[in-house]
């Protein structure tokens, strides 16, 4: 089928409503396998205590900041018991949510504590590794939102530091903790659609926006501190909270932003979590250059093709409806979304896999999962490399689009560019005021 035709009419085959028994049956063991394995009863001291920097989200969701906190905190025999954020308002809601906790500004402060055992980082992306690097030092496990990190050299310093301190560390990609995405990663890495031919990550358009306002920064808002390693630039309302994301200073766009999420499940039906692409290649609409930056800077539309060493190829594009589709042999597919899950034949899904069939990691509750490790040391779903390299073929999209979208060699051992040295040079990034990882 014609790449464009397959993006408008994929998922259109038969999809399941609810998962088939003998997927379900699997997940239902291992759950009561790591009930069994949790301490039936939480004594007064043997709760873990957990620190929320970046309290972002509403009182209500379960979304980043905040929401992560709220759902690990509830969890039997765990308690929030710090909150920091540099906007005055969200340090306040967070402490309303999390009774008796104290507030922080500087989650240096936080991180000092020794009774903390935990942290969770829901700050702008930017962020993330400074954070994070700090807090593994500490002795500290780590929550970290997606994307995991600002750029690829970040992601293999975290990784080392996680490494050498015994880290147990959840990256917030949780469709890894979704059933419909493991049936159809487990049934891609077992053959049922034949070879691999080609995966496409169905990611949403970046957002127009331009000539915003430089203002001053509100009374109860700590913006320098809220830029903290990024560049220094004028306070506008449109770079920070939920729009940050749009800002290459700050975070990648969608290629990022969603990316964590589909590309994070490309590599996982690929059998890619310790590798990544060989080649890159992408053409893309831009916002308008602004001298002044003034404007959005992420990319509106996309295509970027990465080629795999087996020869697959994973196009991420914002085109086509919001999901996966792993497409083989034969015409034969898979498509799953938050939504659904689909198939060009009821009995892809349907049937099942033999007993010798390769079995993916279960984890049917993202923030279970991570607070288990705290207690087993076990690594959770999504752990620290996992995460890295995810958050790495959203920046490597980005730099072939930002570099004009000029194909690139990239060695994912080496995890440098072949005779490129001023994509090399973008592998890591400068930072203000002598913040490190």
């Amino acid at each position: 089928m014609e790449r464009r035709s397959f993006l408008t009419s994929a998922a259109t085959g038969f999809a399941l409503t609810t998962l088939p028994d003998w997927f379900s049956a699997r997940a239902e063991a291992a759950e009561a396998e790591a009930q069994a394995a949790r301490p039936r009863r939480v004594a007064a001291n043997d709760k873990i205590r957990i620190g929320l920097i970046g309290a972002g989200g509403s009182k209500g969701g379960f979304r980043q900041g905040l929401g992560d906190a709220r759902n690990i905190a509830s969890r039997p025999g765990v308690e929030c018991v710090a909150v920091c954020d540099v906007d005055l308002k969200h340090l306040q809601e967070a402490s309303e949510v999390f009774e008796g906790s104290k507030k922080y500004v500087d989650f240096r402060y936080l991180l000092d504590r020794t009774d903390i055992d935990a942290v969770v980082i829901g700050t702008p992306d930017h962020w993330h590794a400074v954070i994070a690097g700090m807090a593994m030092r500490k002795g500290k496990d780590v929550y970290c939102e997606k994307p995991m990190t600002l750029t690829i050299g970040e992601g293999q310093q975290l990784v080392k530091l996680a490494k050498d301190n015994g880290t147990v560390w959840q990256t917030g990609s949780q469709q890894r903790s979704d059933a419909r995405f493991r049936l159809a990663c487990e049934l891609v890495r077992n053959g049922r659609i034949g070879q691999v031919k080609k995966v496409i990550a169905h990611l949403p358009g970046g957002s127009r926006g331009s000539n915003f306002q430089v203002t001053e920064a509100p009374d109860d808002f700590l913006f320098d501190m809220w830029l903290g390693p990024a560049p220094e630039t004028p306070y506008i309302k449109e770079r920070t909270h939920g729009s940050f994301r749009h800002w290459f200073d700050y975070s990648g766009g969608m290629m990022t932003d969603w990316g964590a999420h589909h590309l994070d499940i490309s590599q996982w039906g690929l059998g890619m979590d310790k590798s990544g692409p060989v080649k890159i290649k992408s053409t893309g609409t831009a916002q308008p250059a602004d001298a002044e930056k003034r404007s959005f800077e992420a990319f509106l539309e996309y295509e970027v093709t990465y080629t795999y060493a087996n020869g697959v190829e994973l196009l991420a594009t914002d085109k086509g409806e919001n999901g996966v589709t792993f497409e083989g042999e034969d015409g034969r597919w898979i498509f799953v979304s938050r939504g659904r899950i689909a198939a060009s034949d009821p009995k892809l899904l349907t049937d099942p896999l033999p007993k010798s069939a390769e079995r993916l990691y279960v984890s049917d509750n993202h923030a279970q999962n991570f607070v288990d490790g705290i207690r087993t040391r076990k690594q959770p779903i999504c752990n620290v490399e996992v995460g890295h390299r995810s958050a790495s073929v959203c920046h490597l999209g980005n730099l072939s689009l930002r570099l004009g979208g000029r194909e690139l060699t990239w060695d994912p051992k080496k995890e440098t560019f072949k005779d490129d040295a001023e994509a090399n040079g973008m592998i890591n990034r400068k930072m203000r005021g002598g913040w490190t990882v």
